[in-house]
Parts: structure tokens; C-alpha cells; sequence
């Protein structure tokens, strides 16, 4: 059982809690039972399980022969105000990507919250890949992985230069809606066809001009009280569904 912070593991652990260690090492950290298990089932790589002295390994779990720690070693590799006593280190995965009919696009969300709620709905809505694109927030962040709620492990997830990509998609017949307020037609007005890609920009500046130049169709969603616009995610989760109608 590993019981000092100053052994290499741990140490080589705490490092993934910033984004240099993580990119460094492509690794990056789950805790919970359902994100672990998540990431067991989906088949990613698992570099280390490791469980708190006196917490029940499940039966999928003993087969990677768990790394035994004290309750102080997981306080410290843990982001959760109530640790569940387990956690892994799972291999940054280059996606497989297949079928892109639904494509959700990215550009510079900045909060982890939004982020993973995001990921989370366009793997509930059945979409095929998520698209990241410059400025946005890691993706393997602790926050972004806990609110996917293991949807990360689901869908393929790619980053990418925006402004170069969508005019690819669209030479594949992939209609560009960009969700903006201003030049916008409701988005129950909008046509898509088969194939679809939906753009969702930054919590305060919206979506860069370049992306929402070359998008097919500008959207909004009318607002008929008197918030001044919908949180991203939320918004996200409105037009992802509208797409699969």
C-alpha cells in the first residue's frame, strides 16, 4: 500500500491535475465508480487503478490488479469534495471516427461545466463527433470529464483549426449552422438536411466572425420572457435535438 505523497506514483499522479502533465504524458485522471467503469467498458487504456485502503474493489476491477492507497494519497490525487475511494488513470485515446451525419462544433467554450454538458447531450442526442476547436477549455480536464458523466468514453472527440475544417465538411454535403443573436433566423425556421454540424461559441463573445461567415445558416432561439440569452449548454442541448428532428 502506497502511504507517502513523496512516492514516484503519486507524484507522477498529482501532475496530471494541470494540463502541461497530462499533455506530457497523455494521461489523464477519473475518480468515481461510474467514471472508472465507464472507462473499463469503452476499452481505453488504463494505466492504473488505485483504491483507498478499505473500499470494495468490484469485480472488473481486480483484473488490473488496483494500486492500494491511504485515505491521505487519495485526498490528494482527488478533485471531489466526497472521494468515492477510487480512481484511474486512463490513456489519452486518438478517436476512430466513422459516420459524421451529426457533428457538434466547439469554438472556445470556456467552462468546464458547459463543456461536459455539451459532450454529455450530443451523446444522448446520438450524435457521431464532437469538434474542438482553438480556445476551448480541456477537454480532460477533472470538471469537463465529471460532468461528460462518461459520455467522454462514448463519442469521438477531435480538435481542429474551425476555419480549415468546415469548408470540408461542407464539401461533404454536411449543412453549418452557427448559433448566434444577431442576423439570425429562428431556428425552427432553418432547413438541414442528413447531414448536419451545429456551432457553438463562447459563453460571452459568441462565435468568431470568420466561423459564422462561413457557416450555411445563422440560428437563434427566440427568447419569449425576459432573460437576455440561454446558457450555452442549455442552448446546445436545444439545437442538437432540433437537428434530429
Amino acid at each position: 500500500m502506497i502511504t507517502s505523497l513523496q512516492n514516484p506514483k503519486v507524484k507522477q499522479w498529482l501532475k496530471l491535475h494541470k494540463r502541461k502533465g497530462r499533455k506530457q504524458s497523455g494521461m489523464f485522471l477519473v475518480e468515481g465508480f461510474h467514471l472508472v467503469e465507464e472507462a473499463v467498458q469503452s476499452n481505453w487504456e488504463i494505466d492504473d487503478i488505485i483504491v483507498e485502503e478499505g473500499i470494495d474493489c468490484p469485480d472488473w476491477c481486480r483484473a488490473f490488479m488496483p494500486v492500494l492507497v491511504n485515505n491521505k494519497v487519495m485526498q490528494q490525487i482527488t478533485r471531489t469534495e466526497s472521494p468515492q475511494g477510487i480512481a484511474a488513470v486512463v490513456k489519452m485515446t486518438e478517436p476512430k471516427v466513422g459516420v459524421r451525419d451529426k457533428i457538434l462544433i466547439i469554438d472556445s467554450i470556456q467552462d468546464p461545466g458547459n463543456l461536459g454538458t455539451m459532450i454529455r447531450t450530443a451523446d444522448a442526442a446520438g450524435f457521431d463527433m464532437v469538434v474542438l476547436g482553438e480556445g476551448t477549455v480541456d477537454v480532460y480536464n477533472d470538471k469537463v470529464v465529471r460532468a461528460t458523466q462518461g459520455s467522454l468514453f462514448h463519442v469521438p472527440i477531435v480538435h481542429a483549426i474551425l476555419t480549415s475544417m468546415i469548408p470540408v465538411l461542407q464539401t461533404e454535403g454536411v449543412v453549418v449552422w452557427a448559433s448566434a443573436l444577431a442576423d439570425a433566423i429562428p431556428f425552427h425556421q432553418a432547413k438541414a438536411g442528413d447531414k448536419a454540424a451545429l456551432v457553438i461559441g463562447n459563453e460571452g463573445a459568441g462565435i468568431d466572425d470568420a466561423i459564422i461567415a462561413l457557416a450555411d445558416q445563422t440560428v437563434n432561439i427566440p427568447i419569449y420572457g425576459q432573460a437576455e440569452s440561454l446558457n450555452a449548454s442549455v442552448a446546445a442541448g436545444i439545437l442538437m435535438y432540433s437537428l434530429i428532428r
